[in-house]
Protein backbone atom coordinates (compact mmCIF):
# COMPACT_ATOMS: atom_id res chain seq x y z
CA UNK A 1 0.00 0.00 0.00
CA UNK A 2 1.29 3.66 -0.85
CA UNK A 3 0.59 5.97 1.62
CA UNK A 4 0.97 9.64 0.98
CA UNK A 5 0.69 12.22 3.54
CA UNK A 6 0.12 15.92 2.20
CA UNK A 7 -0.65 19.35 4.70
CA UNK A 8 -1.95 21.69 0.77
CA UNK A 9 -2.22 24.74 2.97
CA UNK A 10 -5.23 25.15 1.49
CA UNK A 11 -4.08 25.03 -1.93
CA UNK A 12 -2.43 29.07 -1.27
CA UNK A 13 1.29 28.24 -2.31
CA UNK A 14 4.24 29.06 -0.76
CA UNK A 15 5.61 31.76 -3.01
CA UNK A 16 8.04 34.50 -1.56
CA UNK A 17 4.80 36.46 -1.89
CA UNK A 18 2.96 34.87 0.64
CA UNK A 19 3.23 37.59 2.94
CA UNK A 20 2.98 40.42 0.50
CA UNK A 21 1.71 43.55 0.99
CA UNK A 22 0.58 41.92 4.11
CA UNK A 23 0.90 39.43 6.59
CA UNK A 24 -0.44 35.84 6.15
CA UNK A 25 -2.47 37.85 2.97
CA UNK A 26 -1.87 34.67 0.49
CA UNK A 27 -4.26 32.52 2.36
CA UNK A 28 -7.00 35.38 1.28
CA UNK A 29 -6.11 34.35 -3.05
CA UNK A 30 -7.67 32.15 -5.48
CA UNK A 31 -6.41 28.70 -5.42
CA UNK A 32 -7.77 26.70 -8.07
CA UNK A 33 -4.20 26.96 -10.50
CA UNK A 34 -2.18 25.56 -7.58
CA UNK A 35 -5.04 23.42 -7.12
CA UNK A 36 -4.65 21.84 -10.19
CA UNK A 37 -0.83 21.34 -10.05
CA UNK A 38 -1.41 19.39 -6.54
CA UNK A 39 -4.19 17.09 -7.74
CA UNK A 40 -1.78 16.49 -10.96
CA UNK A 41 1.54 15.67 -8.87
CA UNK A 42 -0.88 12.99 -5.97
CA UNK A 43 -2.23 11.66 -9.41
CA UNK A 44 1.41 11.08 -10.61
CA UNK A 45 2.38 9.43 -7.27
CA UNK A 46 -0.41 6.82 -7.37
CA UNK A 47 -1.13 6.73 -4.02
CA UNK A 48 -3.45 4.32 -2.56
CA UNK A 49 -4.25 6.54 0.29
CA UNK A 50 -3.80 9.87 0.93
CA UNK A 51 -4.17 11.72 4.08
CA UNK A 52 -4.82 15.70 3.15
CA UNK A 53 -4.21 18.24 5.72
CA UNK A 54 -5.01 22.09 5.75
CA UNK A 55 -8.52 21.54 2.62
CA UNK A 56 -10.66 24.16 1.54
CA UNK A 57 -14.02 22.59 1.37
CA UNK A 58 -15.75 25.42 -0.17
CA UNK A 59 -14.75 29.15 0.06
CA UNK A 60 -14.58 31.27 -2.14
CA UNK A 61 -11.00 30.97 -2.62
CA UNK A 62 -11.59 27.60 -3.94
CA UNK A 63 -14.45 28.65 -5.91
CA UNK A 64 -17.06 26.98 -3.62
CA UNK A 65 -15.41 23.82 -4.28
CA UNK A 66 -14.11 21.27 -1.87
CA UNK A 67 -10.50 20.67 -2.57
CA UNK A 68 -10.36 17.16 -1.29
CA UNK A 69 -13.19 16.06 -3.46
CA UNK A 70 -11.82 17.99 -6.72
CA UNK A 71 -8.34 15.84 -6.06
CA UNK A 72 -10.44 12.57 -5.28
CA UNK A 73 -12.36 13.07 -8.45
CA UNK A 74 -8.70 13.13 -10.38
CA UNK A 75 -7.87 9.97 -8.77
CA UNK A 76 -11.04 7.87 -8.47
CA UNK A 77 -11.15 7.61 -4.49
CA UNK A 78 -13.33 7.27 -2.33
CA UNK A 79 -13.49 10.66 0.08
CA UNK A 80 -13.72 11.13 3.74
CA UNK A 81 -13.61 14.58 4.81
CA UNK A 82 -14.30 16.84 8.06
CA UNK A 83 -14.13 20.35 9.79
CA UNK A 84 -11.02 20.00 12.31
CA UNK A 85 -12.63 22.52 14.55
CA UNK A 86 -14.56 20.87 17.10
CA UNK A 87 -18.64 20.46 16.23
CA UNK A 88 -20.70 23.91 17.81
CA UNK A 89 -17.88 25.52 18.96
CA UNK A 90 -16.81 29.56 18.04
CA UNK A 91 -14.38 28.65 15.12
CA UNK A 92 -17.40 27.11 13.37
CA UNK A 93 -19.43 30.13 12.88
CA UNK A 94 -16.31 32.22 11.41
CA UNK A 95 -15.72 32.81 7.41
CA UNK A 96 -12.78 30.64 6.06
CA UNK A 97 -12.05 28.76 9.31
CA UNK A 98 -15.74 26.91 9.45
CA UNK A 99 -14.36 25.34 6.26
CA UNK A 100 -11.27 24.34 6.66
CA UNK A 101 -10.86 20.40 7.53
CA UNK A 102 -8.59 17.07 7.11
CA UNK A 103 -9.78 14.29 4.68
CA UNK A 104 -8.79 10.79 3.33
CA UNK A 105 -8.52 9.47 0.03
CA UNK A 106 -8.80 6.44 -0.66
CA UNK A 107 -8.57 3.72 -3.30
CA UNK A 108 -9.46 0.70 -0.90
CA UNK A 109 -12.86 -0.18 0.32
CA UNK A 110 -13.93 1.83 4.05
CA UNK A 111 -14.69 -0.45 6.59
CA UNK A 112 -15.45 2.01 8.86
CA UNK A 113 -15.05 5.57 9.87
CA UNK A 114 -14.88 7.73 12.93
CA UNK A 115 -14.49 11.28 14.01
CA UNK A 116 -12.85 11.99 17.31
CA UNK A 117 -12.05 15.68 18.63
CA UNK A 118 -9.32 16.26 21.41
CA UNK A 119 -10.19 17.70 24.58
CA UNK A 120 -7.82 20.42 23.84
CA UNK A 121 -6.70 23.00 21.75
CA UNK A 122 -8.01 24.35 18.32
CA UNK A 123 -7.41 21.97 15.91
CA UNK A 124 -9.06 18.74 17.42
CA UNK A 125 -9.82 16.25 14.63
CA UNK A 126 -8.87 12.62 14.50
CA UNK A 127 -10.11 10.54 11.39
CA UNK A 128 -9.94 7.36 12.05
CA UNK A 129 -10.47 5.47 8.86
CA UNK A 130 -10.66 1.48 8.78
CA UNK A 131 -9.30 -0.88 5.54
CA UNK A 132 -9.35 -4.50 5.17
CA UNK A 133 -6.10 -4.77 6.95
CA UNK A 134 -5.30 -1.92 9.44
CA UNK A 135 -6.45 1.23 10.91
CA UNK A 136 -5.19 4.49 9.87
CA UNK A 137 -5.90 8.00 12.14
CA UNK A 138 -4.89 11.10 10.48
CA UNK A 139 -4.32 14.29 13.03
CA UNK A 140 -3.02 17.87 13.03
CA UNK A 141 -1.43 18.53 15.87
CA UNK A 142 -1.61 22.02 18.69
CA UNK A 143 1.03 24.53 18.22
CA UNK A 144 0.84 25.04 21.76
CA UNK A 145 3.07 22.82 23.53
CA UNK A 146 1.02 21.88 26.32
CA UNK A 147 -2.03 20.86 23.92
CA UNK A 148 0.03 18.94 21.93
CA UNK A 149 1.41 16.84 24.69
CA UNK A 150 -2.78 16.09 26.16
CA UNK A 151 -3.34 15.15 22.01
CA UNK A 152 -0.46 13.07 22.30
CA UNK A 153 -1.96 11.34 25.56
CA UNK A 154 -5.74 11.07 23.76
CA UNK A 155 -4.29 9.65 20.78
CA UNK A 156 -2.30 7.28 22.60
CA UNK A 157 -5.68 5.95 24.24
CA UNK A 158 -7.28 5.57 20.35
CA UNK A 159 -4.43 3.55 19.08
CA UNK A 160 -4.39 1.04 22.15
CA UNK A 161 -8.51 0.73 21.58
CA UNK A 162 -7.53 -0.21 17.39
CA UNK A 163 -8.18 -4.30 17.22
CA UNK A 164 -5.75 -4.13 13.73
CA UNK A 165 -2.21 -2.65 13.00
CA UNK A 166 -2.10 1.07 12.95
CA UNK A 167 -1.07 3.58 10.35
CA UNK A 168 -0.84 7.41 11.71
CA UNK A 169 -0.32 10.18 9.81
CA UNK A 170 -0.07 13.75 10.37
CA UNK A 171 1.57 17.63 11.03
CA UNK A 172 2.57 16.86 14.96
CA UNK A 173 4.02 20.43 15.21
CA UNK A 174 6.58 19.64 17.03
CA UNK A 175 8.45 22.72 17.37
CA UNK A 176 11.01 21.75 20.27
CA UNK A 177 12.02 18.67 18.34
CA UNK A 178 11.12 15.16 17.56
CA UNK A 179 12.38 14.16 20.78
CA UNK A 180 9.10 15.30 21.86
CA UNK A 181 7.46 11.92 20.62
CA UNK A 182 9.94 9.36 22.43
CA UNK A 183 7.34 8.87 25.56
CA UNK A 184 4.95 8.55 23.32
CA UNK A 185 6.50 5.74 20.78
CA UNK A 186 7.65 4.19 23.81
CA UNK A 187 4.32 3.77 24.76
CA UNK A 188 2.12 3.07 21.25
CA UNK A 189 4.91 1.00 20.49
CA UNK A 190 5.19 2.58 16.88
CA UNK A 191 8.02 3.51 15.04
CA UNK A 192 8.80 6.31 12.41
CA UNK A 193 8.63 5.05 8.59
CA UNK A 194 10.83 8.43 8.42
CA UNK A 195 14.40 6.43 9.91
CA UNK A 196 16.68 8.80 9.00
CA UNK A 197 14.69 12.08 10.33
CA UNK A 198 14.20 13.61 6.77
CA UNK A 199 12.85 17.38 7.64
CA UNK A 200 10.13 18.52 5.21
CA UNK A 201 9.13 22.28 6.39
CA UNK A 202 9.41 24.70 5.31
CA UNK A 203 9.22 23.04 1.62
CA UNK A 204 11.43 25.99 0.29
CA UNK A 205 14.51 25.28 2.63
CA UNK A 206 13.20 22.52 4.95
CA UNK A 207 14.85 21.88 8.38
CA UNK A 208 12.10 21.14 11.15
CA UNK A 209 10.30 17.16 10.80
CA UNK A 210 7.26 18.57 11.46
CA UNK A 211 4.83 15.74 9.67
CA UNK A 212 5.08 12.22 10.47
CA UNK A 213 4.09 8.71 9.27
CA UNK A 214 4.19 6.28 12.15
CA UNK A 215 3.41 2.69 12.19
CA UNK A 216 3.15 -0.75 14.28
CA UNK A 217 5.90 -3.03 13.28
CA UNK A 218 3.70 -5.35 12.02
CA UNK A 219 3.54 -3.24 9.01
CA UNK A 220 6.82 -3.50 7.38
CA UNK A 221 8.09 -0.31 5.15
CA UNK A 222 9.40 -0.97 1.86
CA UNK A 223 10.30 2.58 1.09
CA UNK A 224 9.63 6.16 2.24
CA UNK A 225 10.64 9.28 0.84
CA UNK A 226 9.88 13.02 0.40
CA UNK A 227 9.58 14.41 -3.00
CA UNK A 228 10.99 17.54 -3.41
CA UNK A 229 8.01 19.97 -4.60
CA UNK A 230 7.14 23.53 -3.44
CA UNK A 231 3.34 23.75 -4.33
CA UNK A 232 2.74 24.11 0.07
CA UNK A 233 4.74 24.91 2.72
CA UNK A 234 5.02 21.73 3.61
CA UNK A 235 6.10 19.12 1.30
CA UNK A 236 4.60 15.50 1.47
CA UNK A 237 5.55 12.26 2.49
CA UNK A 238 5.18 8.96 0.66
CA UNK A 239 5.61 5.73 2.27
CA UNK A 240 4.94 2.37 0.82
CA UNK A 241 4.27 -0.37 3.11
CA UNK A 242 3.23 -4.05 3.36
CA UNK A 243 0.19 -4.75 4.99
CA UNK A 244 0.55 -8.78 5.12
Amino acid sequence: MRFLLYNIRYAAGSSRCFHLPLPFIGYLRPTGNNLGRIAAFIKEIEPDVVGLLEVDSGTYRSEKRNQAEVIADALGHYLLYQSKYKPHGLLQHLPLFSKQGNAFLTRHEIKNQKFHYFEHGLKRLVIELELEQCVIFLVHLSIVFRHRHYQLRDLHELIQSADKPVLVGGDFNLLWGAHELKLFLAATGLVSANVRNTPSHPSRKPHRQLDFILHSPELRVRDFFIPSVRLSDHMPLVCDLDLD
